[in-house]
């Protein structure tokens, strides 16, 4: 799926191509301190920012990094650097409605404030860098 998107303010806009529909949750500490709350996200195979002027980026670790709109705050993608993953918070997307969320990952690392409804795979935090480390 090809889909456009941008930041609050508009001042970050995009177009990401081959966009996953089917969507993790996040739980782990750092997405939760990032966006105050579960990470909803879609890996893209690609992603083109109109102007990169607006956008501020972050080394959250040794192997990813954060982007968000320095203008406005809104928090745009995670990037794996070695890979140059893309994986964009479903909330920029203009259109929400094709997401379906199909796992939660770092389960072992989420609040019991709240619960998501679904019958869907539920990933410790050791268990899904054993897959992503294939």
């Amino acid at each position: 799926m090809k889909a456009t998107g941008r930041c609050l303010c508009g001042a970050v806009r995009f177009t990401a191509e081959d966009v996953e529909t089917d969507i993790h949750t996040c739980h782990c500490s750092m997405c939760r301190r990032w966006t105050g709350g579960p990470a909803f996200a879609a890996t893209v195979g690609q992603v083109t920012f109109d102007d990169e002027t607006h956008i501020t980026r972050y080394d959250s670790s040794a192997w990813a990094e954060r982007g968000f709109c320095n203008r406005c705050g809104t928090n745009l993608f995670y990037r794996l650097k070695e890979r140059n993953q893309y994986v964009l918070w479903m909330g920029t997307f203009d259109d929400t409605a094709p997401f379906n969320v199909v796992g939660e990952i770092f389960i072992d690392e989420k609040p019991a404030a709240y619960e998501l409804a679904g019958d869907h795979p539920r990933l410790t935090g050791a268990e899904f860098m054993a897959v992503l480390n294939g």
